[in-house]
């Protein structure tokens, strides 16, 4: 498989994809995933982890609300992973993620994930390269894991912003009152380093990618919102689920009362 250029891959819609059209097919799937959510959740034979990465102000949180919100939240989880905590950081790196890996029945969003130990700390220096090549082999490792022993369906998305579109989020979290609150003074920090995050983010692509990864173009929202959906509705449709029946020697009839 040839290795993944981010700069060669467009962050926008292809010209045949017409915004009002797309979203009204988007909303069609979205009806469709909650039908096939109800069966994952009946069924209880598999589970479904959904994995989020990209740059600050890439549309992580807007992706999860507008595709997953309107999901039976009895059956879907959301999980936000940020700087490791004292406690976790006494154990090894995929502790705080295991903990939170999909029972069958439920399907877990991964908001940021355990690829953030094999990219932040990259590129800040915080591990060395033979580092970074252990962890990806553990991650590989623990992926199969779910996948072949818990019949986890496994999806990976990057969401894939122009540098340009991220300055314009930035700015609009400084105009619009809406959006202040998602202000962070270090993200434009943390821009300042894009190329670094490209090379690590195809290294991670090229290296953990035997469940592959899904580059989603994120400057238009419609457009990620469709692709991610699009992804859940065709996995989730391959699992051919039923709802479970009732065999006649697991009812229990009704005793009458005497008169």
């Amino acid at each position: 498989m040839s290795k993944i250029k981010l700069n060669e891959i467009s962050t926008r819609a292809g010209k045949e994809f017409d915004k009002q059209k797309t979203k009204e097919k988007t909303q069609k799937i979205l009806s469709q995933i909650n039908e096939l959510q109800n069966l994952l959740y009946a069924e209880c034979k598999h589970a479904l982890l959904v994995i989020i990465q990209g740059m600050d102000a890439s549309g992580k949180d807007g992706a999860i609300k507008n595709v997953f919100g309107r999901l039976n939240p009895q059956g879907v989880e959301v999980k936000s992973f940020k700087t490791p905590v004292p406690e976790e950081i006494k154990h090894d790196f995929l502790w705080r993620i295991h903990r939170d890996a999909p029972p069958k029945g439920l399907i877990q969003i991964f908001n940021r994930s355990h690829y953030e130990d094999i990219l932040v700390t990259r590129v800040h220096k915080q591990i060395d390269d033979k580092t970074a090549k252990k962890r990806m082999k553990a991650i590989n490792d623990f992926e199969e894991l779910l996948s072949e022993h818990n019949n986890t369906i496994i999806l990976k998305f990057y969401l894939h912003i122009s540098p340009e579109e991220q300055q314009r989020r930035f700015d609009d979290r400084l105009k619009d009152t809406s959006k202040m609150w998602k202000y962070n003074p270090g993200d434009n920090k943390e821009s300042v380093l894009w190329d670094s995050y490209m090379s690590m983010y195809e290294d991670c692509f090229a290296n953990c990618n035997e469940i592959p990864w899904i580059i989603v173009p994120s400057d238009q929202n419609w457009y990620k919102e469709y692709i991610i959906a699009s992804s859940v509705h065709k996995s989730l449709s391959k699992l051919n689920m039923k709802f479970p029946v009732l065999k006649k020697k697991d009812v229990t009839p009704i005793q009458k009362s005497k008169p």
